[in-house]
C-alpha cells in the first residue's frame, strides 16, 4: 500500500453548532476510530447538491465505520442564517451530522477554495485525501475500503452505530414547494412539493388538496409549465429528466432525460430519450418549444415535442456572468424562466440576476436587466445598472411587460420595468420565495421555507427598503502581479490511471474578471498546470479555472474498463499585492505536496 502524507486535521468550529445530532456536539477526538469525510458544501450550490447524492450508497454501505460531516459554509449572507440552514438539511434529506459554519472558520481552517470539497481523515485524525467537485464517490469508496482494511489490521477502526440523529418530522399539507402553475378550466394550482416527491393540485383557495400525483415517478421535480394541449411538463430536476403530467388521465409519462446525469463530453442534443441531463430546475413554453433552466451544467436546453428531441440552446457551461451570442453567453445556476412573446426571462440564481434571451435575426441573444456576477449581491432598488439581488429563483412575466423576481434570499418579491429601466420591491416578509403565478389582480407566491401558497394584491406603489450591499465572505486570496503559476493537482485513485485512449483525458480553461486582468494564459488547454501573466495595473477581480480528468481502472484484461470523470469550476477571488504567492494550488483530487 503506497505511503500517504500524514496531516493531522484541523478541529471542527463551527458558530452555528451541530445539527442532526440531537443536540450533541462532537469534536474530532470524539470521532477517533472512524473513517471521517467533511463535505463542505453550501446550500445554494447545485453541484453540492449533486455530491449528497453521490455519496448516499457510500454512506448506507459503509455506515458502520464512516462518519460523513457536512461541514456548512455559506456563500450568501441568507445562508448564515441558521433556520435556513435547519431548513436546507431537511429540504435535501440530509442524513448525517451537520456543522453550521456561518464565520468559514472551518473552511479556511481546510484552506478550502471551492463548493463542494471533500477531505478524507482517517481513523487516526489525519487527512488522507481531498477532491473538489462532482464524480469522486467511486475513488472515496476505494480509499475507504482501504483505510478499513489498513486500520482494522493496526487495531485503530472502531465499528459502531454513528452520531446522526434524525429531527422529528413535522405534517404539513406542502413541503419545501418548489414551484407552481394554474391548471386551465378548473383553475386549481399545480405545485411541485419538492420534499415528498409529488406533485399537489390544490383547489383556488391555495389550501385544499384535491390529489397528489406521482407514487415514485419524481425526486425532488421543481418547475412546471402548461404546454398548449393542456397538460403540464415537469422538471424532474433529481432524476435529471423531463415528465408530462396529464391532468385529465392522471398518467406520468418520461419524455427527456435518460435518468443519468450529463457529464462533458456526453451528447448536447439528439433523441430526448437518449440524451442525458443535468438538475433540470424550471421549464416554460416559448416559441414553439420548452425551453429548460439546466441549473446543473449551467446552460438553457430545448426540448421540441413535435420532433422528441433536446439540445443546448445557451451557455457554454462556464459559470459567470457573459452576454453576447446564446452560444457564448455563460450562466450561473439558471433556476427560474418566464415567457412573453418577445423575451425569455431567466432568474440565474447564483449571478443574483436577471437575465433574459431574445431572437435577432435568425440566432438568439443573452443580455443582463440586473446583476453584476457571482459575487455582489444585496437588497437595493432603483436603476438597473445599481440594482441588487440575492439568489432569485423566479421569474413572473406581468400584464404591463414588467416581470416580478422571487428574491428568494431576500424573502422578497421585487419587480424589473423594462421601460424605465427601474428595481423596485413589491412585498417582503417572505420566506424564501421561489415562485409565483398571476391569478387576476392577484400575485400568488410559492414560500417554500413556510410551507404555502400566499396571496397577496398586486401594489399600486412599492415598498420601501433600506438598500443594503454585500460581497461572499470568501477572502480575496493574495497573489503577486507577473507571473503566477496555476496548478490544479489531480491524482488517480489507486488501482485507475489517466484514460488516454482517445487523446488528452485532462482539461483545463482558464479566464477572468474583467479579462484584462489576463495579460496570458487564457483559453483551453490539456495540462492542468500553466503559467498566467498578471497584469500589475489590475489591482482584483477573479480567476476562473475549470477543470477536468478521466481516469479508467488500470486492468490490462479487462478491455472495457470502469471510466470516471472528475471536475470543478472554481471562481477564485484574487488581489494583487506585492509579496503575495506565486503559485496558485487548486486541488481536484488528491493532495498538494
Amino acid at each position: 500500500m503506497a505511503t500517504r502524507a500524514r496531516v493531522r486535521a484541523p478541529e471542527l468550529i463551527g458558530k452555528g453548532g451541530w445539527l442532526n445530532t440531537g443536540d450533541q456536539q462532537y469534536t474530532l477526538a470524539d470521532l477517533r476510530g472512524r473513517i471521517v469525510i467533511l463535505d463542505f458544501w453550501t446550500f445554494c450550490c447545485i453541484n453540492c447538491l449533486h455530491v449528497l447524492d453521490e455519496l448516499r450508497e457510500l454512506e448506507e454501505k459503509h455506515r458502520d465505520t464512516v462518519v460523513i460531516i457536512g461541514v456548512h459554509s455559506p456563500k450568501f449572507v441568507h445562508e448564515a442564517d441558521h433556520q435556513a440552514v435547519v431548513d436546507a438539511v431537511e429540504r435535501y434529506q440530509v442524513h448525517h451530522p451537520v456543522l453550521d459554519d456561518p464565520e468559514l472558520a472551518t473552511w479556511k481552517q481546510y484552506a478550502v477554495r471551492a463548493w463542494p470539497t471533500l477531505v478524507v481523515i482517517d481513523p487516526e485524525g489525519y487527512i488522507v485525501g481531498q477532491h473538489a467537485g462532482e464524480g469522486h464517490a467511486h475513488a472515496i469508496a476505494k480509499l475507504v475500503e482501504e483505510l478499513e482494511a489498513e486500520h482494522a489490521a493496526k487495531g485503530t477502526l472502531r465499528r459502531g452505530d454513528g452520531p446522526y440523529v434524525p429531527p422529528e418530522p413535522v405534517a404539513t399539507d406542502l413541503r419545501f414547494p418548489g414551484k407552481a402553475v394554474v391548471l386551465p378550466g378548473s383553475g386549481n394550482f399545480l405545485v411541485s412539493d419538492s420534499t415528498r416527491h409529488q406533485l399537489v393540485e390544490l383547489e383556488p383557495d391555495g389550501e385544499t388538496v384535491v390529489r397528489r400525483i406521482g407514487d415514485g415517478d419524481f425526486k425532488e421535480p421543481q418547475g412546471l409549465a402548461v404546454l398548449p394541449d393542456g397538460r403540464v411538463i415537469v422538471a424532474d430536476t433529481v432524476n435529471h429528466a423531463l415528465r408530462v403530467f396529464d391532468p385529465a388521465s392522471g398518467t406520468v409519462e418520461r419524455v427527456a432525460g435518460t435518468g443519468k446525469q450529463w457529464w462533458q463530453g456526453s451528447p448536447t442534443s439528439g433523441p430526448a430519450l437518449d440524451v442525458d441531463l443535468s438538475s433540470p430546475w424550471d421549464v416554460a413554453w416559448w416559441q414553439g418549444k420548452v425551453w429548460i433552466a439546466m441549473a446543473g451544467v449551467h446552460q438553457l436546453w430545448t426540448y421540441d415535442p413535435s420532433a422528441g428531441t433536446v439540445e443546448v440552446a445557451a451557455g457554454t457551461t462556464q459559470e459567470g456572468l457573459v452576454d453576447g451570442p446564446a452560444t457564448e453567453a455563460w450562466f450561473a445556476q439558471p433556476s427560474g424562466l418566464a415567457a412573453t412573446e418577445e423575451h425569455l426571462w431567466v432568474a440565474d440564481s447564483e449571478n443574483s440576476a436577471l437575465r433574459y434571451v431574445e431572437r435577432e435575426g435568425s440566432s438568439y441573444v443573452v443580455r443582463t436587466a440586473v446583476g453584476t456576477g457571482l459575487f455582489d449581491f444585496g437588497h437595493r432598488d432603483g436603476e438597473a445598472g445599481q440594482a441588487l439581488l440575492q439568489h432569485p429563483l423566479g421569474v413572473t412575466a406581468l400584464p404591463d411587460g414588467s416581470v416580478a423576481l422571487s428574491d428568494t434570499y431576500n424573502h422578497a418579491l421585487r419587480r424589473y420595468d423594462p421601460s424605465n429601466g427601474e428595481v423596485t420591491t413589491l412585498a417582503t416578509d417572505l420566506r424564501e420565495p421561489s415562485d409565483a403565478v398571476l391569478v387576476g389582480d392577484d400575485i400568488v407566491v410559492v414560500e417554500s421555507a413556510r410551507h404555502r401558497l400566499t396571496r397577496l394584491r398586486l401594489p399600486e406603489s412599492a415598498v420601501r427598503v433600506d438598500a443594503v450591499a454585500h460581497r461572499t465572505q470568501r477572502a480575496a486570496t493574495e497573489v503577486a502581479p507577473g507571473k503566477l503559476q496555476l496548478d490544479v493537482v489531480f491524482q488517480a485513485p489507486t488501482g485507475q490511471k489517466l484514460d488516454t485512449r482517445y487523446g488528452p483525458s485532462t482539461r483545463l480553461l482558464v479566464s477572468s474578471t474583467p479579462p484584462e486582468l489576463l495579460l496570458s494564459g487564457a483559453g483551453t488547454g490539456t495540462e492542468l498546470s500553466r503559467e498566467l501573466a498578471l497584469d500589475p495595473s489590475v489591482t482584483e477581480g477573479v480567476l476562473h479555472v475549470s477543470a477536468m480528468a478521466a481516469s479508467c481502472d488500470d486492468d490490462p484484461a479487462n478491455e472495457y474498463p470502469a471510466c470516471h470523470v472528475h471536475q470543478q469550476d472554481w471562481g477564485v477571488p484574487v488581489r494583487l499585492t506585492a509579496g503575495g504567492a506565486t503559485r496558485l494550488p487548486l486541488v481536484l483530487a488528491g493532495m498538494d505536496e
